[in-house]
């Protein structure tokens, strides 16, 4: 599993938007207290809310990792940046990516890596091999984000359950399988990386056994309906043997990503896929609450459809951009 070294130096690049710099604005949001400060080029429209730093301001406050933090198109990397990162690892730090781009593939920066016995981070390559999944009960209680389809707000719900669960005295871990979440976090694994056979292991090694009293907040994926990408959704819901299951919902989208006119699945039918699949590994697994994004809903609207849906399955039902996650939190402290 990825250990990332923190504090960060967030590199939002000369990002033309906020969104595409949502990578380090998202560990910013998230981590603020492990990021020292940013590093912008000239033009760039993206701001973390975080000190502006050159390279050497951040290594003498203690910076240990260069993330970068901007997307590009195609997730390339631009070569401008280069000399940048080999100044970085000259400096001490190392190097985090989340694009598609591997840093590793780039000579110079290999290169002086090496030299100067740096680590480079491609999150989205795992790291090391996996076991195949066992489905062997172990101690802890987990939580798992799933739902109706992809990109939908899956991590944000486990990063708001996780720090609201803290919040209640609660003994919470947030166990990231995308590279946003690795960058988040700091750990994880990327599971659409992994070779298909291992993806369960794969995540029972992410959320080994633990006290009886301690929840791993584990990231999904996709959704187990997804013709696409349902192949990796079930083998991290049978890894993650969840105690719980948030289901996540967009409140206006009707179409599933990346399949044309595909409308997306209804939530009572995502439920019952859900709970029929982890329940092959944990005969207790259900969904407890749900998770509605309403980013694109005026307030009385967005509060109307979440009371409408808490009604409808009776289930507690936030919107954690909204109304926090307390009535969630409330159900998993009696768990």
């Amino acid at each position: 599993m990825l250990q990332i070294r923190t504090p960060y130096l967030i590199f939002l690049g000369d990002a033309h938007d906020q969104l595409a710099g949502k990578t380090g604005v998202g560990v910013a949001e998230w981590r603020r207290e492990l990021c020292v400060g940013q590093l912008r080029l000239a033009g760039c429209q993206a701001d973390a809310g975080l000190p502006d730093m050159t390279l050497e301001e951040a290594a003498a406050a203690g910076a240990k990792t260069f993330l970068i933090g901007t997307t590009t198109r195609g997730g390339r990397i631009n070569e401008a940046w280069q000399q940048l990162m080999v100044r970085a690892l000259e400096l001490g730090l190392d190097i985090a990516s989340g694009l598609h781009d591997r840093v590793a593939d780039l000579p110079a920066v290999r290169e002086a890596a090496a030299l100067f016995h740096r680590a480079i981070y491609d999150v989205r390559t795992p790291h090391g091999t996996f076991p195949v999944g066992t489905g062997i009960r172990r101690p802890g209680k987990r939580v798992l984000t799933v739902g109706t389809d992809c990109s939908i707000g899956k991590m944000y719900t486990g990063l708001a359950l996780e720090r609201d669960m803290k919040a209640a005295g609660m003994k919470v871990t947030f166990r990231a399988t995308g590279q946003t979440g690795i960058l988040i976090a700091g750990s994880g694994i990327p599971l659409d990386a992994v070779v298909a056979d291992f993806i369960a292991g794969a995540v029972e090694e992410l959320s080994p056994a633990n006290a009886p009293d301690h929840w791993d907040v584990i990231e999904g994926q996709a959704t187990v309906l997804h013709p696409s990408y349902a192949g990796v959704t079930v083998g991290l819901v049978m890894g993650a043997q969840p105690d719980a299951m948030v289901m996540v919902h967009h409140a206006t989208r009707r179409t599933m990503r990346g399949l044309g006119d595909r409308p997306v699945p209804g939530i009572a039918e995502t439920i019952a896929a859900h709970e029929a699949c982890a329940r092959v590994t944990n005969p207790e697994a259900r969904v407890i609450g749900i998770s509605l994004n309403t980013k694109d809903m005026e307030e009385e609207a967005a509060m109307a459809e979440i009371a409408r849906t808490a009604d409808r399955f009776g289930l507690p039902t936030i919107d954690p951009a909204r109304t926090g996650c307390a009535p969630i939190v409330d159900v998993l402290r009696r768990l």
